[in-house]
């Protein structure tokens, strides 16, 4: 007797689930949800900025430089675009094996980890639906061992044994992931140091606004540094992956240059209001300010004293 739970069943049988469910990596969800942060932020901030009557261009790029400076610090201190390599290769799916994969894949390197994604492209007709996305930490000194041992008893494709064991190595002048860590280790703090500035510059900014874009300029500063120091640290020769015929180099990836330029930009318009208010004392304001418009101004105490 059929009932309301035999749908999809054959022959009183369980349900079959023909289909695959299985999902691609296609974002990182920690970096979206920073940003989106922000976003909202900002969004709520350009809901109430029509109603701003005075110091409308001073509060509108402050708060835009502000918030876009804190995004860029939180994203990239997480983010795997300190440094990447990417290109179609062809390889083997496991090692000792005839049978050739040709495949897209791309490494990203964060200042704590490494990201790796291979995805297969189908030739002649032929349906392979390999889509893999792993993340090799070295927060500690034996992790990229551990994980490179991991990497061997899941059975993961041979390209990506290939760039854990690259990173894993640390001897005869194989020593990209230590290079790495160290770089990433050294610039995590300076970054972490223009995260506190940051801070410290948004707690000014509705206090003394001055102090407060000067906190902003050294910020920058930090973010150029970071910068600098990555590149500094960073494996003196490329590191360069070879699959058959086929290879792919490190370069520069997104993160270093953002930082770089948004870091140096923040302080170039740091120096700008330093030297505005030098010539124009007590002169720059935002809407922001806990005692804006007040009888008791505080320029005018000033000015009267």
């Amino acid at each position: 007797m059929r009932g309301w739970f035999d749908a999809f069943r054959t022959e009183g049988g369980p349900t079959l689930y023909a289909y695959s469910n299985r999902t691609s990596v296609t974002c990182d969800v920690t970096t979206i949800t920073i940003i989106l942060v922000f976003l909202t932020i900002f969004f709520a901030f350009c809901i109430i900025f029509p109603g701003v009557r005075k110091e409308r261009l001073s509060t509108f790029l402050t708060v835009s430089i502000t918030l876009l400076t804190g995004m860029i610090i939180c994203v990239c201190n997480q983010a795997s675009g300190w440094e990447s390599a990417s290109g179609e290769i062809v390889s083997s799916y496991r090692a000792f094996s005839r049978d050739k994969i040709h495949a897209y894949m791309e490494v990203s390197v964060g200042l704590d980890h490494a990201n790796v994604t291979l995805k297969v492209i189908p030739q002649h007709n032929r349906s392979l639906d390999i889509n893999f996305n792993e993340r090799f930490y070295w927060i500690k000194t034996s992790d990229l061992k551990d994980h490179y041992h991991k990497a061997l008893s899941k059975g993961l494709p041979y390209p990506i044994l290939t760039v854990a064991e690259y990173l894993s190595l640390d001897k005869e002048g194989f020593s990209w992931g230590r290079s790495y860590r160290t770089a990433g280790y050294y610039t995590g703090i300076i970054l972490w140091s223009a995260f506190t500035t940051w801070l410290l510059s948004c707690l000014l900014l509705v206090t003394v606004p001055r102090y407060g874009a000067y906190l902003l300029a050294i910020t920058g500063t930090l973010m150029g540094c970071a910068s600098l120091m990555f590149y500094v640290l960073r494996p003196a020769t490329p590191l360069i992956l070879r699959f058959e015929d086929t290879a792919i180099t490190f370069k520069l990836g997104w993160c270093f240059w953002v930082v770089l330029i948004i870091g140096c930009a923040v302080g170039v318009c740091g120096c700008i209001i330093a030297t505005y208010d030098w010539v124009f004392p007590h002169r720059f304001s935002t809407i922001l300010d806990l005692d804006f418009d007040t009888p008791y101004d505080r320029h005018v105490i000033i000015e009267d004293s």
